[in-house]
């Protein structure tokens, strides 16, 4: 049974017989919100490009970045498994994902944030369905999820971070709103959640 995490919550990364997970993807579900009024009859749903993007840090400085531009880790532990432009999952299957290899992520990464933003502008309050979740990849067990709840006028969310803790990774939901249409515009809101 996946854990529904709440802001700030933080989970530990192992399985339910106390090793450790070998691999976790970070999958990424949505859809447009329905437009409302009479014009909506005409015009349908509006396509929203939403983009997943794991930025890596060593001792609070981004070391490497996944997202659609660059879809591997420079050390090939981390991959992004393509870009979705229109989503649709919604509470379905991911319609963007990052598997992240947590044996291979080098011993000088301590941190794993994922964000998400709206690469074409809309707010979060055209999305629904929205979410976020972790799972283990190696059995497809659903670990944790995070929901996107309420909408709102922001762009972009702080999603969570993976960080190692003691000998194992833990996870953290953070459900930070943000601003911004890349990764690159996030950075100053991610700092404060090292």
């Amino acid at each position: 049974m996946p854990v529904n995490l709440s802001k700030g919550q933080q989970i530990s990364l192992s399985k339910s017989d106390g090793t450790a997970l070998a691999s976790v993807r970070m999958g990424l579900g949505w859809q447009a919100a329905p437009r409302k009024g009479f014009l909506a009859k005409l015009t349908g749903t509006r396509e929203i490009d939403l983009d997943a993007s794991a930025v890596l840090f060593s001792a609070g400085q981004a070391a490497d970045v996944v997202f659609f531009q660059h879809l591997v880790s420079d050390d090939g532990s981390v991959r992004h498994t393509g870009d979705n432009l229109t989503g649709g999952a919604g509470t379905g299957g991911d319609d963007e994902a990052i598997v992240v290899d947590l044996a291979r992520v080098p011993s000088h990464i301590d941190q794993i944030v994922f964000t998400v933003n709206s690469f074409t502008g809309q707010t979060f309050a055209e999305v629904q369905n929205a979410f976020c979740r972790l799972v283990d990849e190696t059995t497809g067990t659903e670990l944790a999820r995070y929901t996107l709840t309420g909408g709102g006028a922001h762009t972009a969310q702080i999603m969570a971070k993976v960080h190692r803790s003691g000998g194992g990774w833990q996870m953290k939901a953070i459900g930070a709103p943000a601003t911004g249409r890349t990764f690159q515009d996030l950075l100053p809101a991610i700092t404060p959640n090292l």
